[in-house]
């Protein structure tokens, strides 16, 4: 199969408004998100093109809402897993499989990678991550620290993949105006309105469907390293936030020397590598929720203390779905 050649267009990087958000303690400005607009002339491919690798099916799939966690390229276990409920969805044999009859509907009607320019606003958004938490509590945001992994979430991509689709930058010295190949995803909008969720324990997979069990969203999920904190049966959702606080308490984290020492509870500002991400999505069983994460790629393949916890982009759809008493069922 080959990988289509991008065609150059002129993508416009909107900045969204900033949301203050309470959780606990007191809030703080959330950051601006990235997000790309297509041109009205270049809206659409008529007729729609068949993926012709395995990049655009990861692209086509997360534009439908099914996610593979980090677009990389490449047909992993997660991305087997996103096309096997896509096809399953469409009616197809859930193969897992690129066959003609996949690709035949699973096209793209936009581009699949386009260019992003990096503004100054962007750049002048990093900054260092603390190693502890008590530095952490007292820094403004916890925003992103390096323009590589600032473009490579806003793209739902694995930082890898970034690199290679741009082999001449020097990511150290990025330069704002800079144009940079990415995948285009969008803002992506739900296909219905969610009536339950279902945590799959075994599999790693958090779907979203809706009164008639259509599947309307499906992500990676990383559930809890000891198996007597990973709830089962049916919860709900009990408060929605976008851009939480994260209150690090150490009775949580007995393993850390720093939380021993300090003997209190710290308040962790907002951003994207928050402790949980860009999103809270609370459960009806004290201290579990499922959240965003500050290092996307290893979602799915590492465990919690106990929370659910999705990539960034996913854990902020979620936020769309969501709604105060949705039953989420957690199954074996």
């Amino acid at each position: 199969m080959r990988l289509r050649n991008h065609l150059g267009l002129g993508w416009t990087v909107l900045l969204g408004a900033a949301v203050a958000v309470v959780v606990g303690a007191r809030g703080a400005e959330a950051p601006p998100v990235i997000d790309i607009k297509l041109p009205p002339a270049l809206a659409t491919l008529a007729p729609a093109q068949p993926v012709a690798s395995w990049l655009e099916a990861q692209i086509a799939l997360a534009r439908t809402g099914i996610s593979c966690g980090s677009i990389d390229g490449v047909s992993g276990a997660q991305t087997v897993v996103a096309l096997q409920a896509w096809q399953e969805s469409k009616g197809l044999p859930a193969t897992g499989v690129l066959d003609e009859a996949t690709t035949a509907q699973l096209g793209l009607t936009l581009p699949a990678l386009g260019q992003l320019t990096l503004a100054p606003e962007d750049l002048a958004r990093l900054q260092p991550l603390s190693p502890t938490w008590l530095g952490k509590s007292q820094q403004t945001a916890l925003d992103y620290e390096t323009a590589l992994e600032l473009v490579a979430e806003r793209a739902h991509a694995s930082p890898a993949l970034i690199r290679r689709l741009n082999p001449a930058v020097d990511w150290a010295k990025p330069l704002a105006g800079i144009s940079l190949t990415v995948p285009i995803i969008g803002r992506v909008k739900p296909a219905g309105v969610a009536a339950h969720l279902h945590i799959y324990l075994s599999a790693h997979v958090l779907e979203a469907r809706d009164a008639e069990g259509g599947l309307i969203a499906h992500f990676p999920v990383s559930i809890a390293r000891m198996a007597e904190k990973r709830p089962e049966g049916e919860l709900h959702v009990t408060v929605v936030i976008p851009n939480p606080n994260y209150t690090f308490d150490p009775a949580v984290f007995p393993e850390s020397e720093e939380g021993r020492e300090l003997g209190r509870k710290l308040v962790i500002p907002p951003g994207p590598n928050n402790p949980v991400g860009v999103a809270w999505v609370g459960l009806d069983r004290p201290g579990y929720g499922i959240h965003g994460t500050p290092v996307p790629e290893q979602v799915g393949r590492t465990e919690s203390h106990g929370c659910f916890r999705l990539a960034n982009w996913d854990a902020q759809l979620l936020l769309e779905l969501a709604w105060v008493g949705l039953p989420v069922v957690v199954d074996p």
